[in-house]
C-alpha cells in the first residue's frame, strides 16, 4: 500500500480524531480512505448523471406523455433488476 503524509489544520486533526473516538474509524488513515473512496463514488455518480443530461439533450423530441415516459422507464427498470 502507497503511504502519503499530509498537514492539516489542527481544527481538522481534532475533527477526524474525534471521529476516531467515537469508534466510527479505526484510525485516521481508515477516515481518509473513506473521504476519498466517496469523492470517488460521488464522481463517478455525477459523471453518470452528466452523461444522462447530455443523452436526453441529444435525443429527439417526443409525443410521449410523462405517463408514456415513466412506463417506460419502469418497464426498463424491470428488464435491469430480471437481467442482473
Amino acid at each position: 500500500m502507497a503511504q502519503m503524509n499530509i498537514s492539516l489544520p489542527d481544527g481538522l486533526k481534532s475533527w477526524i480524531e474525534a471521529r476516531v473516538a467515537e469508534g466510527r474509524y479505526s484510525s485516521s488513515s481508515d477516515y481518509v480512505r473513506d473521504l476519498v473512496r466517496r469523492e470517488q463514488e460521488a464522481e463517478e455518480k455525477r459523471r453518470a448523471l452528466r452523461a444522462a443530461i447530455e443523452e436526453g439533450l441529444a435525443s429527439p423530441e417526443t409525443d410521449a406523455t410523462i405517463a408514456d415516459i415513466i412506463a417506460d422507464g419502469r418497464a426498463r427498470r424491470a428488464a435491469q433488476s430480471n437481467a442482473g
